[in-house]
């Protein structure tokens, strides 16, 4: 009978989001308390997080109180699955044929006698030779469990000890497994089962398969078939990616952004034709720069359609030029960044896709192929952050609302558009949002500035109102209706207490122009235009 090996590395999100924060120069130690949030409620969190009372579910602020350091990272699927391809890799060099189950678990084929050595059975000495492996590339806590079938395995491997490894003896799936609470299901059935009075799995497994199917229908009957150690689940194995990657030395190495960028422009060619020829494209790729044997440049570029030579090409002279001069080294010796000559250049694929997805249609692109392409020349020349483009996300004010992205970055960390947003002012959107807000006066028919008590009351009607600019004197505006207030006092709870009590109107004046504005403590300003 095959056995099955278990490799599972805890807590991944936490570890793959502190090793991105290290990469970005961000201070994070692992072993400090962290936890990893979607939607303002604990996904994950370490060790470290869950000895100061942190646990999964619970909300940001709970958790904050207690535990008042905890580092809080957002919840990013891609780059634990990018962070979780070393460990694969390491493992497959141990024993081929590994299938990913999510990041921070897999499953491989247990290897026999081959591994047996010094008084360990062969499954013991393989799952000590892969800790071995993992531990060389950083990855410290990893546990290993063996078993017949893929349930017991896992269950096992949960139970081991830091790159300790549990085998369960051949045919003892079902005796392993009945002490343990049926929360391990994983399932809404855990909760229907305990409040039957069944606690463990083993007072799960004493009923009978047809009493199972009856009851819970096929999903219980197959949990049941895993109690028992009966459940056959095969797992394709992972096929070794093709080598895609390419790379080109330099000798001597180059001390100028522009010559590493004249240098390498074949090599992206020849990069691009190898995806080609497996009909594949490029949506993100990553270019490292080495300089002694060290990488010492290194980032992930994200493209809106795929990648063509030529725009490899800019990215590589966009990513070099902040770190090197276009003359050479010499005069950015005490900069802190690049100070040796480049002596290689590396391209890795990071998103690939079937190239049929980015195909043109048969009668061409059309005019969005043809702005797309201009903007792409228009970034090649004025630099890569200079070109921007605005992204919506959640917020209250029409300044909080959008976001500005470089252009062929995916926007990433935005607030959610589904939430209430408290405050939020109605439809439709003002077409402008000034960049600074504009000064402005509001009155009441009497001549008094128009305010909002603490209740959300407008102190009187708003009559008339002015704008400051850069002419002495503004004539003053009647105007013709109005909506609002729409109250917030946000940030109250910060040290510096926010932005405090303030309150949007929508303001039409007698020439037909409508405009957002805002009443605060301070004064009225103007925050947008309706066109």
């Amino acid at each position: 009978m095959s056995r099955t090996l278990v490799v599972w590395c805890p807590d991944w999100s936490v570890v793959a989001a502190l090793a991105e924060a290290a990469e970005a120069g961000e201070v994070a130690t692992p072993g400090s308390p962290a936890a990893v949030l979607a939607n303002n409620v604990v996904e994950v969190c370490n060790a470290a997080a869950r000895k100061e009372g942190v646990r999964r579910g619970q909300r940001r602020r709970d958790a904050q109180a207690r535990c008042p350091e905890l580092v809080l990272l957002p919840a990013n699927p891609d780059r634990d699955a990018r962070h979780f391809e070393p460990v694969l890799t390491a493992v497959e060099d141990v024993r081929p044929g590994v299938a990913p189950i999510r990041p921070g678990l897999m499953v491989l084929p247990a290897p026999g006698r081959y591994f047996a050595r010094g008084g360990f059975d062969g499954e013991e000495a393989a799952s000590a030779l892969i800790a071995e492996h993992l531990v060389a590339t950083g990855v410290w806590d990893c546990r290993f469990g063996v078993a017949d079938d893929l349930f017991t395995a896992e269950q096992a491997a949960r139970t081991a000890p830091v790159q300790g490894c549990v085998v369960v003896p051949a045919g003892g799936a079902a005796e392993f497994l009945r002490p343990l609470p049926v929360q391990v299901l994983g399932s809404e059935l855990a909760d229907l089962l305990r409040r039957l009075g069944l606690h463990t799995l083993g007072d799960f497994g004493r009923l009978s398969p047809a009493e199972v199917s009856n009851r819970f229908g096929s999903h219980g009957a197959m949990l049941h078939r895993r109690v028992l150690g009966a459940a056959a689940e095969h797992l394709p194995s992972r096929q070794p990616p093709p080598e895609l990657a390419r790379e080109i030395a330099f000798e001597p190495p180059l001390d100028s952004a522009e010559a590493v960028t004249f240098s390498v422009r074949t090599t992206a060619e020849r990069f691009v034709a190898g995806l080609a020829d497996r009909q594949l494209v490029a949506t993100g790729v990553r270019i490292e720069a080495e300089s002694d044997g060290v990488v010492t440049s290194a980032r992930t570029w994200l493209h809106p359609r795929c990648f063509t030579s030529r725009d490899l090409v800019d990215r590589v002279h966009w990513q070099l030029q902040a770190s090197i001069p276009t003359s050479g080294l010499r005069s950015r010796k005490d900069s802190g960044e690049i100070t040796a000559p480049i002596e290689r250049v590396r391209f890795l694929p990071d998103t690939v896709e079937p190239a049929g997805d980015h195909a043109d249609g048969l009668w061409g692109g059309g005019a969005a192929e043809e702005v797309v392409r201009g903007v792409a020349r228009v970034q090649a020349m004025v630099g890569y952050d200079a070109v921007r483009v605005p992204v919506l996300q959640g917020g209250r004010s029409a300044a909080d609302r959008q976001a500005m992205v470089p252009w062929g970055e995916r926007a990433v960390g935005l607030r959610p558009l589904d939430r209430p947003w408290p405050g939020r002012i109605p439809g439709p959107a003002p077409a402008r949002v000034f960049a600074k807000p504009v000064l402005a006066e509001v009155v009441d028919e009497s001549g008094r500035t128009v305010g909002v008590t603490e209740r959300g009351v407008v102190t009187g009607e708003p009559w008339r109102f002015k704008l400051a600019g850069s002419r002495p004197a503004l004539p003053w505006q009647p105007i013709a209706s109005w909506a609002g207030p729409w109250p917030v006092d946000e940030g109250w709870w910060t040290a510096d207490g926010g932005d405090g009590r303030s309150a949007r109107f929508q303001v039409v004046g007698v020439d037909g122009r409508a405009w957002l504005m805002r009443w605060r403590l301070s004064g009225w300003e103007v925050e947008a235009g309706y066109d």
